[in-house]
Order: C-alpha cells, then structure tokens, then sequence
C-alpha cells in the first residue's frame, strides 16, 4: 500500500478497511493502457490465452506484452498455465469482481455521507 495511508484526508485518517481491502499491486497492475487493453482483450476472448495470441491486439513487441501480462498475473488479476513451451493466461473474474466490490463498499463505508468526510 502508498504512504497515502500516512496522511490526514479531509482532517481525518484514511480508512483502514480501504487499505486492507485493496491486494498489493492491484491499481499498480491497472495504471497501464497497455495492460488495460490486454485484460479488455482476454476478458473478450473467454478462454486462455498464449502471449503471440494476445501481442496481436497490441502495437508493442511480444516480450513486452509477456512483462505486462506477469505484472497483471502478479497482481492477481491474471492467472498463468504453461502448457508445454507456451504460457496461457486466463482472467481471475472473481478475483477482479470481488475486489472491486470490496473497494467499493469499504469507501462507502469510510464516508457514507461526502458532507460528513470533507
């Protein structure tokens, strides 16, 4: 987690639910427009993926389309098969969707009321 936490927002201390609910790296992994469109791409595909599949949507070189994709499957947001010499990666849907929910329940929860938090 940033230092963010550290700082006094509106005179108050973050929410300390916030911080426990977002995983290490998650909005790292999704602060990319490389790795945005690479998760937008395999969610559309519905299935596993290899890397050469997955470079075709991109205008970058496959090794880096293979560095996006670790930090994505480091995150969580990703999960990784080798099946032979090639690496399929699949979208963790509930991963994704659990945590977004989780963001933003423990934010309504930090401050129910906006008049109330600044």
């Amino acid at each position: 987690m940033t230092q963010m936490s550290n700082y006094p927002l509106g005179g108050r201390r973050f929410c300390r639910q916030l911080e426990k609910t977002i995983p290490p790296g998650f909005f790292r992994a999704l602060s990319d427009p490389t790795r945005v469109e690479l998760l937008v791409q395999l969610s559309g595909c519905r299935r596993a993926c290899t890397v050469g599949e997955l470079a075709e949507c991109c205008p970058v070189d496959l090794s880096v389309v293979s560095r996006h994709l670790a930090i994505l499957r480091d995150a969580g947001l990703l999960e990784a098969t080798r099946r032979g010499k090639q690496v399929h990666y699949r979208v963790r849907y509930d991963m994704v969707t659990d945590t977004l929910r989780a963001v933003a329940n423990a934010v309504e929860q930090c401050c129910p009321d906006e008049k109330e938090c600044c």
